[in-house]
């Protein structure tokens, strides 16, 4: 079968030829309909980020994906089951705490590997296997855009997240700032304007000029575009207003210290970025008097699990058809899989097709 790689001591991914996996005991084989691509792969293929599965010279990428069921293998699942398949495994070493206890996405770095990212083969081949109890069943309607699910997870877990840090009060968030206006970025503000919360008003920050299609998008959506270059996070209260809700995906290592002085008291913000080391220079005292003397909270999130997954797909439901075609920038064939990887001005959300239902 075909699969997208990466090999050691190279650029760019090559496509290669390896055999079609054969399911094992609790696992299902699913064939591959599309995987998306992101900034983790990218990360992933310049070396910054991830690793070879242990004695492999190459690492099958992709984690988000989608695909059907074609071989259940006496699990619970059935052939023809459309499915995605979470990214976190147990490590090499066995099971831990983490997995025992079904939190895998509470696990610390070191703990796990994932699946096209870190110590294990990805979605990105024509069939993969998995154990059925990661593989969530998704309407046959999504499995078009199917391999969104995943990033949407994501935001579902920092928001629970980020809610739980607020639940010892009445907490009612009116005003809500994306930090980043990538795909996930772009998804987020999606998801806030369908909330039932119904933030009053959302923001969302970049550094790209007009015109500039996730500009379009963003204020298509009732949000307002504002530029880092212009306005640091720290200074948007003075623009603007404080907010009650940051959501950080940027991965810019400013961005969490500066958010703190944008938030409104009892404010939160999620941190999802993972920055490169950066020292500079911080007024500790203002940082902690913000924390303390009004309520506010930092929380890191990483990963999602099951139930983020399937909360995602109660979220998908709710977004305008005309804003994941905005968003979806390029779905390409195998043979034009470089096309994916391509990042110009114009692209946003790409992915590659294996096969239709």
């Amino acid at each position: 079968m075909k699969a997208i790689a990466v090999k050691r001591g190279k650029e760019k991914p090559v496509v290669i030829e390896k055999p079609r996996p054969e399911p094992e005991a609790g696992e299902a084989l699913v064939r591959t309909l599309r995987v998306g691509v992101d900034g983790t792969d990218h990360e992933v293929i310049a070396g910054g980020h991830g690793g070879f599965p242990e004695g492999e010279d190459h690492l099958v990428i992709g984690h988000e994906a989608v695909g059907v069921v074609v071989d259940p293998n006496d699990s619970e699942l059935e052939e023809g089951d459309i499915v995605v398949p979470t990214v976190r495994r147990p490590p090499e070493s066995g099971t831990n705490e983490y997995f025992e206890k079904d939190q895998p996405d509470m696990a610390p770095d070191g703990a796990y590997v994932e699946r096209g990212i870190v110590g294990a083969h990805g979605y990105m081949s024509e069939y993969f296997t998995s154990p059925a109890k990661y593989l969530i069943r998704i309407p046959r309607s999504q499995a078009e855009l199917g391999f969104l699910i995943e990033p949407l997870s994501i935001t579902e877990k920092a928001l629970e997240h980020a809610y739980a840090t607020r639940s010892a009060f009445d907490w009612d968030p009116s005003s809500a700032l994306v930090l980043g206006n990538g795909s996930l970025g772009l998804l987020t503000l999606a998801m806030l304007k369908a909330d039932d919360k119904a933030y009053e008003s959302l923001y969302c920050l970049g550094r790209r000029d007009r015109p500039d299609p996730t500009i379009d998008i963003i204020e298509k959506l009732g949000g307002t575009y504002v530029d880092s270059r212009e306005t640091p996070v720290d200074e948007i209260p003075e623009t603007h207003e404080h907010m009650d809700f940051i959501y950080e995906a940027t991965g810019f290592p400013k961005h969490p210290i500066q958010s703190v002085q944008a938030l409104a008291p009892n404010g939160v913000a999620a941190l999802l970025g993972v920055p490169n080391d950066w020292s500079f220079e911080v007024d500790a005292g203002a940082f902690h008097r913000e924390m303390v003397l009004h309520n506010k909270a930092l929380v890191g999130s990483v990963n999602s699990h099951v139930r983020h997954f399937e909360a995602a797909t109660v979220t998908f439901t709710k977004l305008p058809r005309w804003f994941l075609d905005d968003l979806v920038t390029g779905v390409y064939p195998v043979s034009e899989f470089e096309e994916a990887f391509d990042d110009d001005d114009t692209t946003i959300k790409t992915a590659i097709e294996f096969g239709t239902v």
